[in-house]
């Protein structure tokens, strides 16, 4: 009896000091649940692929204000900025109109500035800036085009936008024209000349070549 009394209470033992393994190795996993999940890190700029098209001359707020009321921008469109520079015409878009905006720059140091300004605007959520070549860039999706280049820049890129855009999205240009592509507005403000054109559905065959020799 003894001997077997001696066995029941090494077996009892035995239970107590495996639970309490077990509870110590369930407390002690317990937290690795809340680690907090890391979020990768942002998408950096690369090196810029070739020289830009234009030198960087921000369009001043009074026009960009004039260019999105002349294409009557509105909550439902996506407004995209060829040649965005800082971003101030997506980020404005996005802050009084609600509209969605994407600015495409070929320099790296425009991108993480407008990034910046997004950010500090209130409005990442509703744009992005892309670090493009404009000449190999798609922005079929735009309701919207703004454009502040130079007139050859402008004439080599309008068959790109002519065969990309669907038929009524609008183009606004800040200070040149489309050569031949005549607009269909055009406005004064403050000594600043801007244009519109809205892509047609068939547009004529001589809107889709290259009006000049672009070096």
């Amino acid at each position: 009896m003894r001997v077997q009394k001696l066995l029941l209470g090494m077996v009892a033992s035995i239970s107590v000091v495996s639970w309490s393994i077990a509870g110590c190795t369930t407390t002690a996993q317990q937290p690795l649940s809340q680690t907090p999940v890391q979020t990768p890190a942002p998408e950096t700029t690369k090196p810029q692929e070739r020289p830009a098209d234009v030198p960087y001359v921000p369009t001043p707020q009074p026009v960009v204000d004039a260019m999105l009321r002349l294409a009557k921008v509105n909550k439902n469109d996506l407004v995209y900025d060829l040649g965005c520079g800082d971003g101030r015409i997506p980020i404005t878009a996005a802050k009084k109109y609600g509209a969605r905006g994407v600015g495409i720059d070929i320099d790296p140091e425009r991108i993480q500035e407008a990034n910046e300004n997004a950010r500090k605007a209130g409005v990442s959520d509703r744009v992005q800036f892309r670090q493009q070549d404009l000449f190999k860039a798609d922005f079929s999706k735009a309701t919207v085009v703004t454009l502040y280049l130079l007139p050859d820049i402008n004439l080599k890129l309008r068959p790109q936008l002519l065969k990309q855009l669907k038929p009524g999205t609008r183009i606004v240009s800040h200070a040149f024209d489309m050569g031949n592509w005549k607009p269909q507005k055009v406005q004064q403000v403050k000594g600043r000349t801007i244009y519109l054109w809205t892509v047609p559905k068939n547009p004529p065959a001589d809107l889709l070549s290259v009006e000049v020799t672009v070096q």
